[in-house]
């Protein structure tokens, strides 16, 4: 390695401004990873838009008007550099008749998603569920849900709902007959008579399905629709019940596996044959209250392959239920879970993303969320804890993408009619189900406000790697309360890029470097002074770190202090070395 190199970078940089180095280039799943046209492996970061779109206020859009979502999309990369969106849409407001597509709706959806796009963002579609319909409920009741359109329901002619004695909204999935026996008849393709005569459910829901990706393919620019990734089927699927002598698993394979066969032909006839199908499996399949876990995950399945993508969401349920989980979160907390969704995406020889996590950022248990969002985004960076990483770099493996539920800037100024009922306007928090999780808001003048510690969202991480990444960690320094939890110590035994690191922020990425493409890190608008060090060529351009380097192993740290050339040799010394014994 040139000592030149390693010698490079003491980039005093000033406070960074996304958009600078925007790529046009689309993503796709290849060789169990997600990599643009040039090869590189690409780490998706960003959220979900968003949960406006489950109400009935903007009749099923995430924005009131498309300046609304351009003003969002802005937002979100300035202050967060998200590079990915997971944008929802429902049946319900798709087909409000039967038969009838609403182009007029489909045509807000295309000018919303093409906001994000034009900031360079790219976009998967949700076709979104929660308790199957919101039309399954009664005025009068506690919870909601949305999804499938009124005359699905009213076809069905399902028993009046309750959930009974349920403290979470989620309790209906198992508890509420009326949900149960609707989520039935969708997976078993039951026939109802409408006014249009007969129709099978899980049927028109494809034909549907197939209309908007009809509209939205015809009607995108060809710029916008190249940042198109794909599409999420239905959003946290579940059985309602299970037919006698039926296992979890069983229905994966069974029944669930073979409706993502069917939406995947649906993708193809279409014209969306190159973006990847984002499927998931059981909902209850990494659930960590044991009463609502099932097993799950398609162990059933044999392979997904690069025209399909794992796609798993996490939540921590005992720490939402304020009982089951006292305390925060530590380092390493959920290291096993997010290699259980890593594992399993090898297994079935494809890719991960995690298109939803979160916790409330307001209300019970919104104490723990400065921990839990930094356990969670830890385990997206690394395979490993804190304490671990240094030893085991070689066991880190790439980082995982995710997409943090949710961003969404009618947070706290809702006005929904709850169940179409008009003495329940619900005004607070996300307005569905009594949810605060928005990493966003507006404040009275209209600007856009982070409800997080933006050390939490605003991250350095590899937003492209030309080759393999081998080991990421990012230390943010999040602040939780009046503390702020270091959970990635530089060890004692490597003193100058410890005193180098100091008490900033830092993070390291090796990877095995293959082709001419530069490797690109997304930097935080924070990094006000960032220094690097790495045997690859640097530059910066925007909110990008730019490194260029021939084939071999390779290293960058990132940090947030000044350092003088002394220190960045020493440093670079240490990290060489470091490599070397490592990484065989």
């Amino acid at each position: 390695m040139r000592l030149i190199a390693l010698l490079l970078a003491a980039l005093l940089v000033p406070v960074p401004t996304a958009g600078a180095a925007q790529d046009d280039t689309a993503v796709h799943v290849q060789a169990g990873a997600f990599r643009d046209d040039r090869g590189r492996e690409v780490t998706l970061r960003g959220f979900s838009v968003s949960g406006t779109a489950k109400l009935a206020e903007n009749r099923g859009l995430p924005f009131a008007t498309t300046a609304d979502a351009r003003r969002s999309a802005r937002a979100m990369k300035e202050m967060t550099g998200a590079n990915s969106a997971r944008f929802l849409v429902t049946w319900a407001w798709v087909e409000p008749e039967p038969g009838r597509i609403d182009h007029a709706y489909l045509d807000r959806v295309t000018e919303q998603v093409s906001a994000f796009t034009d900031e360079g963002i790219l976009v998967y579609l949700d076709f979104h569920q929660d308790l199957y319909s919101r039309y399954l409920f009664n005025p009068d009741s506690w919870y909601t849900g949305d999804g499938a359109p009124a005359w699905v329901v009213r076809a069905g002619g399902y028993p009046r709902e309750s959930c009974g004695l349920c403290v979470h909204w989620g309790q209906n999935m198992k508890s509420n007959r009326a949900v149960t026996d609707a989520t039935y008849d969708f997976w078993h393709n039951r026939e109802i008579t409408t006014a249009a005569g007969p129709v099978r459910i899980r049927d028109a829901f494809l034909r549907q399905a197939g209309e908007t990706l009809r509209h939205l393919r015809a009607n995108l620019s060809a710029s916008a629709f190249r940042l198109l990734l794909g599409v999420d089927p239905i959003n946290e699927p579940y059985a309602g019940r299970y037919d006698a002598g039926q296992s979890s698993t069983d229905w994966e394979r069974d029944l669930l596996w073979p409706f993502y066969q069917r939406f995947r032909a649906v993708m193809d006839a279409e014209g969306w044959a190159g973006k990847a199908a984002f499927v998931e499996p059981l909902v209850f399949w990494n659930q960590n209250v044991e009463s609502f876990a099932e097993p799950g995950g398609f162990p059933a399945v044999q392979h997904l392959g690069d025209r399909y993508a794992f796609n798993s969401h996490f939540y921590d349920g005992r720490a939402q239920s304020g009982i089951l989980k006292p305390g925060k979160a530590k380092d390493g907390e959920y290291s096993a879970d997010f290699r259980r969704i890593a594992d399993r995406a090898t297994a079935l020889g494809t890719t991960s993303i995690v298109s939803e996590f979160g916790h409330p950022v307001a209300g019970y248990t919104s104490d723990k969320t400065p921990t839990i969002l930094k356990a969670i985004y830890q385990s997206l960076d690394s395979r490993l804890s804190g304490a671990d990483w240094w030893a085991r770099p070689a066991d880190s493996g790439p980082a995982l993408s995710g997409s943090q539920w949710h961003w969404d800037v009618n947070h706290g100024r809702h006005r929904e009619l709850m169940n179409d009922n008009p003495n329940k306007v619900k005004t607070d928090g996300d307005a569905m189900n009594d949810e605060h999780f928005s990493a966003v808001r507006l404040d009275d003048a209209g600007t856009p406000l982070l409800t997080v510690d933006s050390r939490l969202v605003d991250r350095l991480y590899p937003l492209a790697v030309a080759g393999d990444t081998v080991a990421f960690t990012y230390e943010d320094l999040a602040r939780d309360g009046s503390t702020t939890p270091v959970w990635n110590r530089v060890p004692a035994t490597m003193p100058a890029v410890r005193a180098l690191v100091g008490g900033g922020r830092y993070g390291v990425l090796v990877w095995r470097s293959t082709g001419s493409a530069p490797t690109e890190l997304h930097l935080p608008r924070t990094f006000t002074t960032t220094t690097v060090v790495t045997d690859a060529d640097a530059t910066t351009t925007g909110d990008r770190l730019l490194l260029t380097a021939s084939d071999g192993l390779r290293f960058a740290l990132v940090a947030n202090t000044p350092a003088s050339p002394e220190q960045r040799a020493a440093a670079a010394a240490e990290l060489r070395d470091w490599v070397g014994r490592t990484n065989p």
